[in-house]
């Protein structure tokens, strides 16, 4: 157990947030008690984060930030902190996401991490495994916080009309990701178009991918397997999954035609659970 005095800031992302957390906490002449009660927190959740045990929230940064004059520090270093959470293999990922103009993805069998409800996230990532479930739902929620940027990117995702169906998570979590998605029709900068069933074959059979697009830098496509992904900037990799995309758009239904389908699958396949 790592103890608030040996507290090493340059060992994590996470140590570092702690240290100054605990830094600003005793400037103000506040105990830890002292400041949860300020923030509306235990004074031992105070101590988690301070000792690098608990992932801070954006939302606890964004209150100790103002109890503490900091001047946004704290909620600058969460988004850090978040992704320095995610898996290894998966944190070059992420910051592809921050760093990209735009983002084109297709999807075989669920929503995008960017676009998934807290509710569809626990179910997701609680397959086989539930431990640390809040914490790990928490860390994928928060790259959703590129599109809060004053220049979010572009992000396009085409999803195959089987994740309409796959019910993951139960009937009213089915529900409400829908509605989630129906939620960005009038964002110019969010997309979803949806591959029907009846588009038949077509050129995204051999599975997901994500194109990454950038100012002043080379595209980059990412796959993913089972505990590993595989960004890459090969030109004939790039090239080929760039057409596949173009062919993948071309075939699935438009804009409104998606929306429409989502809210019909939506109110028929989940419908009867408000009742």
């Amino acid at each position: 157990m790592t103890h608030v005095n040996v507290l090493d800031p340059g060992a994590s992302p996470l140590d570092y947030y702690g240290f100054e957390l605990r830094r600003y906490r005793e400037a103000a002449g506040l105990t830890q008690r002292q400041l949860g009660e300020i923030l509306n927190y235990t004074g031992s959740l105070v101590g988690q984060i301070e000792t690098a045990r608990k992932l801070p929230t954006l939302e606890f940064s964004q209150r100790a930030d103002a109890a503490l004059n900091t001047g946004g520090l704290l909620s600058r270093l969460v988004a850090l902190v978040m992704r320095s959470q995610l898996p290894a293999w998966f944190q070059q990922v992420a910051e592809l996401e921050v760093r990209a103009m735009e983002i084109g993805t297709f999807q075989t069998h669920m929503v995008h991490g960017l676009l998934q409800t807290e509710e569809y996230v626990r179910a997701v990532l609680g397959v086989l495994d539930e431990t640390n479930l809040d914490d790990r739902t928490a860390v994928r929620l928060a790259r959703q916080c590129i599109f809060d940027k004053e220049e979010p990117p572009v992000f396009w995702m085409i999803l195959s009309e089987a994740a309409l169906h796959q019910e993951v998570g139960g009937p009213q979590v089915m529900r409400n990701q829908l509605a989630h998605l129906l939620s960005f029709e009038s964002n110019p900068r969010i997309n979803v178009q949806v591959l029907p069933f009846a588009a038949g074959a077509h050129a995204g059979l051999q599975g997901s991918f994500t194109v990454f697009r950038f100012t002043g830098d080379p595209t980059i496509v990412y796959t993913e397997g089972y505990g590993s992904g595989h960004p890459t900037a090969n030109p004939d990799t790039v090239k080929d999954c760039s057409l596949r995309y173009d062919h993948l758009q071309a075939a699935a239904l438009s804009l409104k035609d998606s929306a429409e389908l989502i809210r019909r699958v939506m109110e028929d396949r989940y419908g009867e659970q408000l009742a």
